[in-house]
Order: C-alpha cells, then structure tokens, then sequence
C-alpha cells in the first residue's frame, strides 16, 4: 500500500476579487484575513513593491503585528497537517487575503510555506493570485 501525499496549496488573493475556488473540489480550508495587520500599501515609498521585497519584509516585521498574526495561523494550520496526515487525507489549501493581494498576503503565503517546509517537509505549492495575473516576476 502506498503512503498518500498531502497536497498543500498556499496562496495570497485579494479581497476585491473574491475568496479563491477550491481546485481539490473539497470546498475551501483555510482563509486568514492579513487587513487587520497594518497595510504598507498605504504608504508612498511600499506602493509599488510586493511582500517580497525587502523594504516591504522590513516594514512588516518591524512595524506591524505580523508575527503575531502568523503564529496563530501556524497553529490553528498545524493540528490539521498533524491530523490530515494521520488521517491520509490529500488536499489542504490555505489562503491569505489582503486589500489587493500584493503585500501582507503575499508575506504571509511565503511565510506559511516556509514554516510547512521547515516543520512538516513538506512542500507546498504557493501562488500568487493577483500578482500571477499580472505576469509578476519577483
């Protein structure tokens, strides 16, 4: 008998867009809401970067409950990786959700497939919504 393999989908998406589809056909998992962690977005010299560039990181982990955040995402994410492995399940998607997709959501998508990596050896499959839609390379 084989082992079944967690397929673990991360991605970030904009609430202005809508909560993502399913594509395992389970109908969900996880959706964190990143709007209640302060938007660098909002700010002249972020506007134009993403989560991913370092000034962006910078203001995120210095200046904002992000790591708060994610901590409580870990461990509500973990005692379902723990359980779903132990239960063979296959499909687990979590998703971010910012105001547009391009800065808290994508820190954060990153973040949580680092920590299934690290945790889990896992790899997750990370996708980003709104910046794939606009051929984003980063």
């Amino acid at each position: 008998m084989s082992e079944i393999k967690l397929n673990i989908l991360v991605q970030s998406f904009s609430y202005k867009k809508g909560i993502p589809h399913d594509p395992s056909g389970n109908g969900g998992g996880f959706v964190f809401d990143c709007r209640g962690v302060l938007n660098p977005g909002r700010f002249e010299e972020y506007k134009k970067l993403t989560g991913r560039d370092q000034p962006v990181i910078e203001f995120l982990e210095s200046k904002t409950k992000i790591h708060e955040f994610l901590d409580a995402a870990k461990a509500i994410v973990s005692i379902s990786i723990d359980d779903y492995l132990a239960r063979g399940f296959e499909n687990l998607m979590i998703s971010f959700g910012c105001t547009g997709g391009q800065h808290r959501s994508v820190y954060s998508t990153d973040a949580m497939a680092k920590f299934i990596k690290e945790k889990y050896n896992l790899d997750a499959t990370v996708h980003h919504i709104i910046q794939e839609e606009k051929n984003w390379i980063n």
